[in-house]
């Protein structure tokens, strides 16, 4: 999914090369110098001239990572390499250590001209001036990497988008409360924060709203302060449920407000104020399944990422799976540690926390099929 108009992202900062891990960059990242600078060995063993294979050589001296040889390689000369070193001049193959055999200041070998062979040519990985790294990208370990190799101690990356968490509804009270049989405890404000917060935002949970127009439309107003915001609960049709019409007092338009998935079918999206929001369902697994599927996307594209993914792969079914179609659904289920055969686990529906807290990938049901069997494939997504 590519950047959509109006997702336009924070301005960029520059932070150290280890604080921009996960972030997003925000400037195009290029090479330097040539990489490798200069042709070098990836393996240990003889430096020689294909033209002079197979055959016995004398052995010249030898060159190890870090060093190089001065001089060129002559007719039936060897140099001892070691893997990373600058190959000697003169030489274009390397020979294994292990195909060779060495008495003294002899080498001999069998093996056949091959010229490259086990040599890395000089800029075979990248020319001085060649694009390494896109901005818009996120960066992982290997884009760590990238920066350090070319020498980017600071990084400009985009900064975090600041997200607000509004939880809503009479029966929801504090973590540290104790809570009454019709009452439950504010666990969507932090698992929202924890999946902001690994999609690249700043999580601000703002204080529950009571299911009551006028202070649910006054956190709508601190919300909308942020560059994205999130409520949870309150979209249903029921009588109190007061977030869509706190919204439209606010000046919001909306894009949608109900999808075809299971759990999480009312889904609110929309803009006010110049503020994109997203009015999630209440119940726990629906929550963090809404998230994941339409505001993650939102989010990554706030926080600068050129493009985002869904990134669902197949595995087979360990026992029969039916479903009710019309819906498609994203249920817990458990993937095999070697990523080939899923087990759908039991749950009790959209507040049972608990599966999906076993889980660690989403089964994912298509809206047009009831049943499948045993061995058959399926589509998930990583949770």
């Amino acid at each position: 999914m590519k950047a959509v108009r109006g997702c336009a992202p924070p301005p960029p900062e520059e932070v150290d090369l280890l604080s921009a891990s996960g972030r997003v960059l925000a400037a195009h990242i290029v090479a330097d110098r040539d990489y490798p600078p200069t042709a070098r060995s990836i393996r240990d063993g003889f430096a020689v001239r294909s033209a002079d294979l197979p055959g016995e050589f004398e052995i010249a001296g030898e060159v190890r990572a870090g060093a190089r040889y001065e001089g060129e390689i002559g007719v039936r000369q060897a140099v001892e390499i070691m893997t990373g070193a600058p190959v000697p001049g003169g030489a274009d193959q390397v020979v294994m250590v292990e195909h060779t055999s060495r008495n003294g200041r002899r080498m001999a070998t069998e093996r056949l001209p091959a010229p490259g062979e086990f040599i890395n040519a000089q800029g075979c990985e990248a020319r001085r001036g060649d694009r390494l790294l896109e901005r818009g990208v996120r960066l992982d370990y290997a884009g760590i990497a990238v920066l350090a190799t070319v020498g980017q101690e600071r990084v400009s990356v985009y900064a975090k988008p600041r997200v607000a968490i509004i939880p809503t509804g009479d029966e929801v009270v504090r973590l540290s409360a104790t809570p009454l049989d019709y009452q439950v405890r504010n666990s969507n404000a932090h698992s929202l924060a924890v999946q902001v917060a690994r999609a690249g935002g700043e999580p601000d949970i703002l204080p529950i709203a009571a299911d009551d127009a006028s202070a649910t439309r006054e956190l709508i107003e601190q919300g909308l302060r942020h560059d994205l915001m999130l409520l949870s609960g309150g979209v249903s049709a029921g009588k109190y449920d007061v977030v869509e019409a706190a919204l439209a007092e606010a000046g919001a338009e909306f894009y949608f407000d109900r999808v075809l998935i299971q759990p999480g079918q009312p889904l609110v999206f929309g803009r006010a104020q110049g503020t994109f929001f997203f009015g999630l369902p209440g119940n726990p697994v629906s929550t963090m399944v809404t998230f994941e599927m339409f505001a993650r996307a939102a989010l990554e594209l706030l926080a600068g990422q050129e493009q985002v993914t869904f990134p669902l792969s197949r595995a087979r079914l360990t026992q029969d799976f039916a479903h009710k179609p019309g819906l498609t659904r994203f249920l817990p289920a458990r993937l095999a540690s070697e990523g080939l055969e899923v087990t759908p686990l039991r749950w009790s529906g959209s507040s049972d926390v608990s599966a999906q807290a076993h889980s660690n990938v989403y089964l994912v049901a298509d809206a047009d099929r009831e049943c499948w069997k045993a061995g058959e494939w399926i589509e998930v997504l990583p949770k």
